[in-house]
């Protein structure tokens, strides 16, 4: 199955850009109709300038289509400096609405920084990204069984933003969803190792399972019709159903385990049981109802 090679979306928007005096008027104040625009005055010869500028790039980046950055060399073009009253370098404005309405002078920390282009994205109606919306519509396929326009929808969220956890797990899903655990486990390598997201995490876990499961089936339920306390068969067909997507048998085989011999094997059945709704999602319909079994089996 091809979902990213098969979309082709939209180019990033460009967020960073550098102005000229004629380009001003286009870059800056029309810009800012629609979206947020920060405009950096600097100068070559400026060492805070060197300081502030990979700082705002970052924060800008990091907004994620929220705000824009446009940054005018003073020396090249002096006429909008000169009407904005620019004394020092670096001097940063932002606009909104065609106008200019806040902005600082001088150097800040990172952090002083960040928060100043968060402050002015929500300035143009809360700070919606393309990338979230894009993910939105993903969101939106999915519960409508579209699983094309989920695909397209973050493929291009990954166009516009590479390190999007939350799209690199959503594609993830959606490879895992057809079966195709190789292109699931390439996409999965653009998370950073330490992802948290509920999808790359669910991802992991069905590859986990897949890479210690055995490829077929018939012996380990010919071992079950001939011995069915044949735990160590039960517990090998449970992970080969969960590595084959049939969650759900998988589940039932596990807690059949658990229902016979509940401490066999250090609670092998029960430590694998949660892999599979970690494979599943935790959310999914697949580990709330093998919650329940298994609940109901524990208590009764």
């Amino acid at each position: 199955m091809t979902l990213i090679g098969e979309t082709q979306g939209q180019p990033a928007p460009d967020l960073i850009k550098d102005a000229t005096d004629a380009s001003f008027m286009a870059d800056v104040v029309e810009a800012s109709r629609t979206t947020p625009v920060i405009v950096d005055f600097w100068a070559t010869w400026c060492g805070p300038c060197r300081q502030l500028g990979p700082a705002l790039e970052k924060a800008v980046t990091a907004a994620k289509g929220a705000v824009k950055l446009v940054k005018v060399d003073i020396d090249k073009n002096p006429a909008y400096a000169g009407q904005l009253r620019v004394q020092s370098i670096p001097a940063v404005f932002a606009f909104v609405d065609g106008r200019p309405v806040d902005g600082f002078m001088g150097a800040l920390p990172d952090s002083q920084v960040r928060d100043f282009v968060d402050r002015i994205g929500k300035l143009g109606g809360g700070g919606a990204s393309p990338v979230d919306e894009l993910l939105d519509m993903a969101r939106e396929s999915l519960a409508l069984g579209d699983m094309g326009g989920a695909a397209q929808a973050y493929a291009q969220a990954l166009q516009m933003d590479p390190a999007n956890v939350k799209a690199i797990g959503g594609m993830a899903k959606l490879y895992q969803r057809a079966g195709d655990l190789e292109r699931a486990a390439e996409v999965l390598e653009m998370a950073p190792a330490d992802a948290k997201d509920p999808d790359i995490q669910s991802v992991r876990a069905a590859i986990a399972l897949a890479a210690e499961a055995p490829s077929e089936t018939a012996a380990f339920e010919a071992r079950l019709a001939a011995d069915a306390d044949d735990h160590e068969a039960r517990l090998e067909l449970a992970t080969a159903l969960a590595a084959a997507g049939r969650l759900g048998e998988a589940v039932d085989q596990l807690i059949e385990i658990i229902r016979r011999d509940r401490a066999w094997n250090d609670e092998a059945a029960r430590k694998q049981l949660l892999n599979v709704f970690e494979a599943a999602g935790q959310m999914s319909d697949v580990a709330r109802q093998g919650r329940r079994k298994l609940s109901a089996l524990l208590f009764s």
